[in-house]
């Protein structure tokens, strides 16, 4: 008794979050395959696994990138503000270099497309466990991350300083109030009740941004003014209100 008792508490604690049926009843069959594995908690929004980690405090979190009410990286980037012992890993359907760089600046621990091998994946947890860093089929350790996101982040602005900095000037004041708010993680709607402005602004100064930036999408915003220093990820409640 004392034996199961022992090995019971030996076994990493996962939970899973993934808006998928299939794909997530696929990763929990996998997982509950190893002896070494304890399925805790399965969510299917961001919100519903973000309030699972904090209840059951996993040793890991798999989530998807694209889920309702809340994405992955928030997800991610909220389990490292509260200090919650999950490590985190990313699971998501394509490789986005600018992604990654925001998962790993926001706390991620892995980041895995999903055409991973099932054994390869369980494996790639273990590591995450035994403190590597995952970077699709690269296990790194914390030096080797720092090394790749230290280029990652350079590589842009190595040949254009002046040009980087030209851009970022031509922000209007608004519109870089809305680009830290993006890097904080708020939604449109909460950018407007902050700004004290209407929904439909905030999307316009949302488009102005993407086009003065040359981004497609917020994710792209987001990384590209970290990468110059025009904003920065709060680390705390506290830093969050400024």
């Amino acid at each position: 008794m004392v034996n199961q008792s022992m090995q019971a508490a030996q076994k990493i604690s996962v939970v899973i979050i993934d808006d998928h049926p299939l794909f997530q009843q696929g990763v929990v069959e996998v997982m509950r395959l190893q002896p070494d594995f304890e399925i805790v908690g399965v969510a299917s929004t961001g919100k519903e696994g973000l309030a699972l980690i904090r209840q059951l405090k996993p040793h890991i979190g798999v989530t998807d990138v694209n889920l309702p009410d809340l994405n992955g990286l928030m997800v991610v980037k909220a389990v490292t503000q509260e200090h919650l012992p999950t490590r985190m890993i990313l699971l998501t359907a394509y490789s986005d270099v600018d992604q990654k760089v925001l998962a790993f600046l926001l706390g991620a621990r892995g980041y895995c497309t999903k055409d991973i091998q099932p054994i390869d994946f369980v494996e790639r947890v273990r590591a995450v466990m035994n403190d590597y860093f995952i970077l699709i089929d690269e296990v790194l350790d914390y030096e080797a991350l720092r090394k790749w996101l230290a280029w990652q982040t350079n590589e842009a602005t190595r040949n254009e300083p002046s040009a980087n900095f030209a851009q970022g000037a031509r922000l209007s004041p608004r519109e870089i109030e809305v680009l830290s708010l993006l890097a904080q993680g708020r939604s449109n709607k909460e950018i407007a009740q902050e700004m004290g402005i209407s929904y439909q602004t905030v999307k316009n100064h949302l488009a102005s941004l993407f086009r003065k930036l040359g981004v497609e999408d917020r994710t792209q915003a987001v990384v590209y003014a970290l990468q110059r220093g025009w904003t920065r990820i709060p680390t705390s409640e506290k830093d969050d209100e400024g």
